[in-house]
């Protein structure tokens, strides 16, 4: 099984994916966007996009690694990875359904004024790269298609990682960890996942 976490940038995506894969036994946290970098840094300026998500072999590329992981490996694969557009999430998870691959797909939601406290937090300022799709991703996510919708205003991160694993129905360890080693393993995941050149 795969569990996509979607939302907009600053909404908490990755660090409920490394929070979820602690405390499942036999999980594993696949992050697409690393395509969509190699992607980035491999063509010619001619041929560059705005968005790696506008190129084709991003998105082909990406259905393929989900299915060969499905395929593969009998982990669960956790995938923390923004995507708004209705075409794009269908040439991957919409065909990746019609073969058979159970894919749970959560939104995390956010107001737009938690969302820039959350990326300042992170370094990011009101005019990042991130903040600058705020707009474009809550306009967006709102489909019924990227449905389940979690808001997570007012949620912990423990909060929403319950809440995905009650919705996906996957048991989750008991979290045995001290307050100082949670914020710990927090801060190295918030910091090891900062992209400062999109």
């Amino acid at each position: 099984m795969i569990i996509w976490i979607n939302g907009a940038f600053g909404s908490g995506k990755t660090q409920a994916a490394f929070e979820l894969q602690r405390r499942i036994p036999n999980s594993y946290v696949y992050d697409p966007e690393n395509a969509g970098y190699f992607i980035r840094d491999n063509v010619p300026l001619d041929s560059k996009r705005d968005d790696f998500q506008h190129y084709p072999m991003w998105r082909e590329f990406n259905y393929s690694m989900f299915k060969y992981l499905d395929q593969e490996s009998d982990q669960l694969i956790l995938a923390p990875m923004t995507i708004t557009d209705v075409d794009y999430f269908d040439e991957i998870v919409g065909n990746l359904r019609r073969d058979g691959v159970v894919i749970q797909h959560f939104t995390l939601c956010a107001s737009k004024e938690v969302l820039l406290r959350r990326l300042r937090s992170r370094g990011e300022s009101s005019n990042s790269w991130g903040a600058h799709q705020i707009d474009r991703c809550i306009h967006g996510l709102t489909n019924e298609v990227f449905r389940h919708h979690i808001d997570t205003d007012q949620l912990s991160i423990d909060q929403v990682v319950e809440t995905i694993a009650a919705l996906a129905q996957v048991e989750l360890l008991p979290d045995h960890r001290g307050s100082a080693k949670k914020k710990l393993d927090r801060i190295k995941t918030k910091f090891s996942h900062i992209r400062f050149f999109r």
